[in-house]
């Protein structure tokens, strides 16, 4: 087995690996920021003169990313550089919205929306002639600049100014499929230091201390969860990590497990030392495979290289992990329902107490924390817990990573300090709502969360405050909707998709939530009365109180919150029979305004269903006489609406 004085050498061994990148190590890696950085030699095998990132996230994998990192190794041997120039796989940069992205060290430039027909150019532009191609830069101030590209130039655009990266501090910096990079950005060193220097108490200390509560739903505080573990009484315990991410819109524990597997291996490896435990289960959906992969190449890594296994830096502590996969259940989210999974059953929940901290996986005491929890505490064990307490709020401490997605111009990941407020998020990282609408509102904490209206986008992100207000911080996944969304059929979404991913085991969720969906589709077609909203409030309250699990608990939620904010749109679609978002199809009225219609025909050429006639009218101004719709044939297409050039056609 590998011992301290061993992973310190292989790290110094492998820092020419990741030399060439300092300038996002610097600070965090005294021996890059330092006299110690080593030199690079060109005849150094390990080093090269340039390293070129692409991002191998499915994001960017999806966008095509496999084919630029295909590209790139054609041109870099098409004129000779590879001995000079190294490609290196990635994890994910976090803005989505702007891949594939690539960046080229030692100038840190990040490349956007690259194309193959971009490659050669950046090759021989940049990497053979040092002159950076300005129009592919992340930043939107430096593409529009003229002349050469200055150190300002390549400062990070808005979407990262505000970010502060713990949880996916490595990610998009490293190889995820190479231990040692991560040994040489000072992976492992935590897990050493607990090991070596610290008793299971003052590992379990420092985590209270800190502050950390737990990222993957209602905020439990994670040093009493180990606490509580601890202290339970019996020669077997378990540590278990929920990769289960299951919220409509959120891909933040698979970005973190795709572009730094290795951090969560460590953390586990802590957690299992501080309670007792010698075995650990990360619980994947199997609709990750890259994710899975990458764990898969990780776990084999570290106990080839003795991190995992028996005697770990020469401690008689032994911790083996496996992985197990998931079949997309939402309800195996909940950490009951995931125990009795792994354990090889179907995946329902069971009733608490006792408590897994007690009780858990094959009734032994377990303790379960999400992807981005596992993922801060190695660095809170290394830099302490005043460190980790000084950012964020005084009553949740750290960042937060955000999955933020709808109608916002950079979606992507965004990794906060707690008590940034909504509107810096929306604002000045997501850059505003696209096409000059006006921002409505946003989903925090998908099917178990609520909805967040306009006159609250002040609220500060923490755990308190969101609960104030109706909605809670889930997972961490945030849909921003404008003023064309309608919150009765946003309701219904999440809805449906309770509905869908109910197990079905208890009562209140298997038949509340879908007598709940019903009213919801009643009322957006237009069939409501006012007493199916009363209803509503009557229903959500009894599945809150009687739910076997949280996640049947948390149901009503969307609900709930769009009642409490937009209960004026419930009303119109009930009393009006009108959708105020022109979204809900039976509640639709589409006219056409028969002093702009040029009677062109084009509308009812495209009709599907030979609505559209001709009128014996005609505009002042115009040839041909106007266009009516039947609304008894039309379907609500829109085709016609989208079609017109003129703004003769409207939906109300």
């Amino acid at each position: 087995m590998i011992t301290v004085k061993e992973l310190n050498e292989l790290r110094i061994k492998a820092l020419p690996k990741i030399a060439v990148r300092k300038k996002v190590f610097e600070g965090r890696i005294p021996e890059l920021a330092g006299r110690a950085a080593p030199e690079i030699s060109p005849g150094d095998e390990k080093t090269y003169r340039v390293h070129v990132l692409c991002c191998a996230g499915t994001g960017c994998k999806s966008s095509g990313s496999d084919v630029l990192r295909e590209e790139f190794e054609r041109i870099i041997a098409k004129y000779g550089l590879q001995d000079d120039v190294q490609i290196v796989k990635t994890g994910c940069f976090g803005l989505c919205a702007e891949g594939p992205i690539v960046v080229i060290y030692p100038e840190d430039a990040m490349y956007c929306r690259v194309e193959a027909s971009d490659i050669e150019e950046i090759v021989t532009e940049h990497i053979m002639n040092g002159r950076i191609v300005r129009r592919l830069l992340e930043n939107p101030e430096a593409r529009e600049g003229e002349g050469d590209v200055t150190d300002e130039d390549l400062e990070a655009g808005v979407f990262f100014r505000k970010q502060m990266r713990i949880a996916l501090h490595n990610c998009g910096r490293i190889n995820p499929e190479d231990i040692e990079e991560y040994v040489a950005a000072g992976g492992y060193q935590a897990l050493a230091k607990a090991l070596t220097e610290m008793t299971p108490d003052d590992v379990i200390k420092v985590m209270t201390d800190s502050g950390l509560r737990g990222r993957g739903g209602a905020g439990f505080p994670t040093g009493r969860k180990w606490l509580f573990a601890k202290n339970s009484v019996s020669d077997v315990k378990y540590v278990c990590c929920n990769a289960d991410e299951g919220d409509p819109g959120a891909f933040m524990d698979r970005s973190v497990l795709e572009g730094d597997p290795h951090e969560v291996l460590e953390a586990m490896a802590i957690a299992g030392y501080a309670i007792g435990a010698g075995q650990g289960y990360i619980y994947v959906r199997a609709e990750y495979p890259t994710a899975i992969e990458r764990l898969d190449i990780a776990i084999r890594q570290a106990e080839e290289y003795g991190i995992l296994g028996d005697g770990i830096f020469g401690t008689d502590f032994s911790f083996r992990i496996e992985l197990r996969l998931g079949a997309g259940a939402f309800v195996c989210g909940e950490e009951t329902a995931l125990m009795t999974s792994v354990e090889g059953h179907r995946g329902e929940p069971r009733p608490r107490p006792p408590f897994p901290a007690v009780k858990g996986l094959f009734a032994e005491p377990t303790i379960l924390n999400n992807v981005e929890t596992y993922a801060n505490v190695p660095q809170i064990i290394l830099k302490g817990a005043d460190w980790f307490k000084s950012i964020g709020t005084e009553k949740s401490p750290g960042a937060k990573v955000f999955a933020v997605g709808g109608k916002i111009k950079n979606t992507g990941l965004v990794e906060v300090p707690m008590g940034t407020t909504l509107r810096e998020i929306v604002y000045d990282i997501g850059g505003g709502i696209p096409n000059g609408k006006q921002f409505k509102a946003a989903q925090t904490g998908g099917p178990s969360g609520g909805c967040i209206p306009a006159s609250l986008i002040d609220t500060p992100i923490d755990y308190d405050s969101l609960t104030q207000i109706g909605s809670m911080m889930g997972s961490g996944g945030l849909i921003v909707m404008d003023e064309d969304t309608c919150m009765v059929d946003i309701a219904k979404f999440f809805l449906e998709f309770t509905v869908e991913e109910s197990c079905g085991k208890c009562p209140p969720c298997r038949i509340g939530t879908k007598r709940m969906y019903d009213i919801l589709d009643k009322i957006t077609r237009g069939e409501g009365e006012l007493s199916d909203i009363d209803d509503l409030y009557e229903l959500a309250d009894a599945i809150k109180s009687s739910a076997l699990c949280g996640l049947g608990q948390t149901a009503p939620n969307p609900v709930l919150s769009t009642l409490r904010y937009f209960k004026d749109e419930y009303v119109a679609h009930v009393v009006d029979k009108r959708c105020p978002a022109g979204v809900c199809k039976s509640l639709l009225q589409y006219n056409i305004d028969k002093e702009k219609c040029i009677g062109c025909g084009k509308c009812a050429r495209n009709c599907p269903v030979d609505a559209i006639s001709k009128t014996d009218y005609v505009a002042p101004g115009h040839k041909l006489p106007s266009l009516v719709i039947d609304s008894k044939k039309c379907v609500k297409c829109g085709v016609c609406m989208s079609g017109c050039k003129f703004g003769a056609v409207s939906k109300n």
